[in-house]
């Protein structure tokens, strides 16, 4: 067990799991699966596993050492109620472009808004980053990654604001969002409207500004546990045209298929740079080839090594998997993946570093 079972804030996570888990509706990724079997090289942005070398289906490979990275005042930490705090400096240019003031906007106004959200107390929201899919053939490839955080107020406002003014706390994480400034978050029958002070005003490509609008759809949605109510975007009241230059916002975004913008495997628990006691329980979600996730557990100091592979609930679709680790004391990097059956190369990975009390 974690050393801080009895934390309120550990009960909260749990529950929210529980609740995202209970909601998850299988949807069929074959498809996708079969897509990423056929990929041929890592990603460059996950430098850890550059010296992996599958050499067969369900095997995993050695993985470089990974600095355990100390929180900061910027960071989206989930244990920590971090909305509202300043703005920050926004992220290297390798993760994010530069965000600039929006263009003038244009003169077409929106309709009547809705009702503003019920403020809440310490309630855990779902907040979306994007990710480099390793594997993936397009260097420009993007996927979305699921966080928590803990807030009180109105719950999707403070969801965007993590979103848009925070860094997340895993590494391999980024947000194009950064710069941007939410006014409200606003409801009615039809949609539910986001209305910012100021957009980013990059261009991005095409495929990573796609992902990058379900960004925002997945956090907000996932904040109001609505997956089904569309979201439009407006700036100081007025409707926005397009979104990084690529995406039609002139009317309100649905909710992607998941197969199409959502990571293949996620590790949901633990967290980032969590302190744990030896037994270390991992739970996430995959959409995985045949239900098998690969995992690998590496010790940064003594280079001590556990791997395995579990099962998902069901396989060729999105299903939650929960495996169990005893570990000695340090720090510990925890990769989670999918091998493709083709050639055995990682195709999707998430990883965490730990330490071990």
């Amino acid at each position: 067990m974690n050393d801080n079972s009895h934390d309120p804030f550990d009960e909260l996570m749990r529950r929210a799991l529980h609740e995202e888990a209970d909601r998850i509706e299988p949807a069929d990724a074959l498809l996708e699966i079969r897509n990423r079997a056929h990929a041929q090289r890592p990603s460059t942005h996950r430098p850890w596993f550059l010296t992996a070398g599958v050499a067969a289906v369900g095997t995993a490979a050695a993985i470089g050492a990974f600095t355990v990275f100390a929180n900061t005042d910027t960071t989206a930490n989930d244990g920590d109620s971090v909305a509202g705090q300043r703005t920050t400096s926004a992220l290297p240019e390798t993760q994010a472009p530069t965000v600039l003031t929006a263009s003038p906007m244009p003169s077409q106004a929106p309709k009547t808004r809705g009702v503003p959200e019920t403020s809440v107390r310490d309630m855990l929201v779902p907040v979306y980053w994007l990710g480099t899919q390793v594997g993936a053939q397009k260097k420009t490839s993007a996927r979305l990654y699921r966080t928590w955080a803990k807030v009180s107020g109105r719950p999707a406002e403070q969801a965007v604001r993590i979103m848009t003014t925070k860094n997340p706390n895993d590494p391999d994480y980024y947000s194009v969002w950064r710069g941007a400034a939410v006014n409200a978050v606003t409801r009615d029958d039809d949609e539910v409207t986001v209305d910012f002070k100021q957009l980013p005003d990059a261009t991005l490509d095409e495929d990573v500004a796609r992902v990058a609008a379900q960004q925002l759809v997945y956090t907000v949605q996932g904040a109001l546990k609505d997956d089904q109510t569309p979201v439009r975007i407006t700036q100081n009241g007025q409707a926005v045209q397009q979104l990084f230059g690529r995406i039609d916002a002139s009317a309100p975004l649905n909710r992607a298929l998941a197969s199409d913008v959502q990571a293949l495997v996620w590790i949901d628990s633990p967290t980032q740079d969590q302190a744990l006691t030896p037994k270390v329980t991992v739970q996430g979600v995959a959409a995985a080839f045949e239900a098998t996730v690969n995992y690998q557990a590496t010790n940064l100091k003594t280079r001590e090594v556990r791997k395995s592979h579990t099962n998902t609930k069901q396989g060729q679709a999105f299903a939650p998997y929960s495996f169990q680790l005893t570990l000695s004391p340090g720090p510990w990097q925890i990769s989670v993946y999918l091998v493709s059956p083709a050639d055995g190369t990682v195709t999707d990975t998430d990883s965490k570093a730990i330490l071990v009390k």
